[in-house]
């Protein structure tokens, strides 16, 4: 019996794509099971847009409510106003919260009124300046205490 050259090579040929599609994919699943597993999917990030701040917030964060402490190495005898707290926001906002003659301290607002002859002109980070109206100079700077060494 003579065999044909052309039938072993179309046997060899298809015994080598089953061969290599089997090896093919044990290589793929091997590769997916022994792959690290991560998180599934990581959560959705929403930014909200920040609304005007509260004053009464304000005023609970930086203490206020509180009766103000009176004691003479920190308060000048005849000032009436004393600073606690201070939330700068930029060049021309913010907040102070001011005790006025021994009161419980409330927040202000920059161009509140404090007192019947004064307003709050500007804040910055440790000062509030009072002044008698928006375009008048500070008549009146408010300092906090200094910070107690540690």
């Amino acid at each position: 019996m003579k065999i044909r050259w052309s039938s072993l090579w179309w046997l060899r040929m298809s015994t080598f794509l089953i061969a290599a599609a089997a090896a093919a994919s044990a290589a793929y699943w091997v590769l997916k099971w022994s792959a690290p597993r991560g998180p599934a999917a990581s959560p959705a990030v929403v930014f909200a847009t920040l609304g005007q701040p509260d004053p009464q917030g304000v005023a609970r964060l930086l203490g206020g409510g509180k009766l103000a402490m009176a004691s003479g190495a920190t308060r000048d005898p005849g000032s009436r106003f004393k600073l606690t707290g201070v939330v700068a926001t930029g060049q021309h906002g913010g907040y102070a919260l001011i005790s006025v003659d021994g009161k419980p301290s409330r927040p202000y607002r920059v161009g509140a009124a404090v007192d019947d002859n004064l307003l709050l002109h500007s804040v910055a980070p440790r000062s509030a300046a009072l002044a008698a109206s928006a375009n008048s100079p500070v008549s009146l700077t408010l300092e906090l205490p200094a910070l107690k060494a540690p």
